[in-house]
This record gives C-alpha cells, sequence and structure tokens, in this order.
C-alpha cells in the first residue's frame, strides 16, 4: 500500500459483457474475450483493483491505496457480468462494483424496460459473496436531473431499500443513470444514505472532484487493447484528449438539461 493515496485514479465503467448482445445494449457491450484480455492486462501492468467504497473511504480519511490503483465498475446489472465476468474476476482476485437498477433485474421488483437480458437476485447474491460491491443505480433506470422531486426521492430510495432487502446490508454507492446528476440529485442521493456516488464524465477519478461526482470512463465494444491500455495507464491528460468529442457532446447537451429542467420548473412539473 502507499503511504499516501492522492493521485488520480482510473475507473473502468462497463455494462454488458456478452457474445450477442441485444442491438440497445451493443455500443457499450464489450465480448467476454475482450473483457479477459483488459483483465490480463491489468495483471501485467500491475494494478489492483478496488471497489468504490474502499476508494471513497481512503479519500475521505486520507488512507492508502495500492501503488496502482484501478476500479472495475458495471453500470445496470445485464446477466454476462455473472456469466462471464464474475469466473475473469475470480481467476485474478479482483474487486469490482456492481450498480443495479432494481427494477430492471429479474424478479419480484422487475417492472420491464431492461434493454437485454438481466441478472435475477440469486446471481447478485453470488456476486456479493464473491466480494463485488453491489451498488444502487436507481430503480427504473431514469434521467434523474428530469424528474420531480417526489420522482428522485422514490428512484433513489426504493433502489437501497430493495438492495438492503435482498443483500441483508444497505448499499453505499451509487452510479447516476446516463451519468447526468445536478446538484439537486447529488444532494438527494446523499440524503438517501449514500455515501459516495458516480458519475461518467470520461477522465480519471480525482479526490478534488468530491464523493458524490466522482467521473468515470467507457469502455466500449469498440475499445481496442491499445485504447484500453491508454485509458488506465496514461496520464489524465492523455484520457482526455481520447475523449474529447464525448466531453464536448456532454457538455452542450448539460446546457440542454438545464434548459429543459427550468422550463418543466416553470411549467409546474
Amino acid at each position: 500500500m502507499t503511504a499516501t493515496g492522492t493521485g488520480p485514479v482510473p475507473i473502468l465503467m462497463y455494462h454488458a459483457v456478452a457474445h450477442r448482445p441485444a442491438k440497445a445494449a451493443y455500443g457499450l457491450s464489450v465480448s467476454p474475450d475482450a473483457f479477459a484480455d483488459q483483465m490480463e492486462l491489468l495483471a501485467e501492468l500491475g494494478f489492483t483493483p478496488i471497489t468504490t467504497a474502499q476508494l471513497a473511504h481512503a479519500w475521505r480519511t486520507a488512507g492508502a491505496l495500492p501503488r496502482r490503483p484501478v476500479l472495475i465498475t458495471f453500470d445496470d446489472g445485464y446477466e454476462g457480468v455473472h456469466r462471464h465476468a464474475l469466473p475473469v474476476l475470480a481467476t485474478y482476485g479482483f474487486a469490482a462494483t456492481l450498480f443495479v437498477s432494481t427494477g430492471w433485474l429479474r424478479g419480484a421488483y422487475d417492472e420491464g424496460g431492461a434493454l437485454d437480458t438481466m441478472l435475477d437476485w440469486d446471481q447478485v447474491r453470488e456476486l456479493a459473496a464473491a466480494g463485488t460491491e453491489i451498488g444502487g443505480h436507481s430503480h427504473s433506470h431514469p434521467q434523474l436531473d428530469q424528474l420531480s422531486d417526489k420522482q428522485l426521492w422514490f428512484e433513489t430510495l426504493r433502489c437501497k431499500e430493495i438492495i438492503g432487502e435482498e443483500l441483508g446490508a444497505r448499499p453505499v454507492s451509487f452510479a447516476y443513470p446516463y451519468g447526468y446528476s445536478s446538484r439537486r440529485v447529488r444532494r438527494t442521493v446523499r440524503a438517501a444514505g449514500f455515501e459516495q456516488a458516480l458519475a461518467v464524465g470520461n477522465g480519471l477519478a480525482r479526490r478534488r472532484q468530491g464523493p458524490y461526482a466522482l467521473e468515470r470512463v467507457t469502455v466500449r465494444r469498440s475499445t481496442g487493447i491499445d485504447e484500453f491500455e491508454r485509458l488506465v495507464a496514461g496520464s489524465g491528460r492523455a484520457v482526455a484528449r481520447g475523449f474529447a468529442a464525448d466531453r464536448a457532446l456532454t457538455k452542450g447537451y448539460a446546457l440542454v438539461r438545464r434548459a429543459r429542467q427550468a422550463g418543466h420548473k416553470l411549467g409546474g412539473d
């Protein structure tokens, strides 16, 4: 472990891991073979995967981190995380964090709308038993910053309650659906009892971002192994250059979203 843990940390954002994902999930999926190659590279480069809770705790308390920390995170709760990713993670003894949308998972709370085959709760429990941190990702995966206060509170708290009921332990980490948040959303996530939350941003996570706006980098179907190495081993500036177009679109769309939300307030929504 290092004496301090203040440097930037790559947080990898995955979604589906599948040979033939549904069309709607394809772009943000990775093949099982690509995932295995990426994990092998992390091991070869000497990275130590940690959970979201571990990173946030270290930064909150000025605690120690491994020499080369990295976070492996999965959003939504696709079945391939259990089928394909878990065996690879187990091979290397890698920690990970899975953020689940509770209304998308198969079982009693399933409200439909999922983009592909999802995990069931037995599989989620197996992932948790193997050392994967289970975090919240809302209940029905809406754009949280566009919701009313009442809807936002329901989406955040209901997700937390269901995970607690199913796993016997409350989740402490959250990831914003679509990566969208606002000051109001972040306040609500904190008030619901989550201790840290991840956005997207496509940049390296840094302590100064604060525990409720930590940035991640997107791993896509199109991410080759050389690009993947740049994401995890490159400087923050190199990562930013690789996602320059994405970041420009994100900033532009943020202005649109703020204007839309302001319109909702004026209209009484």
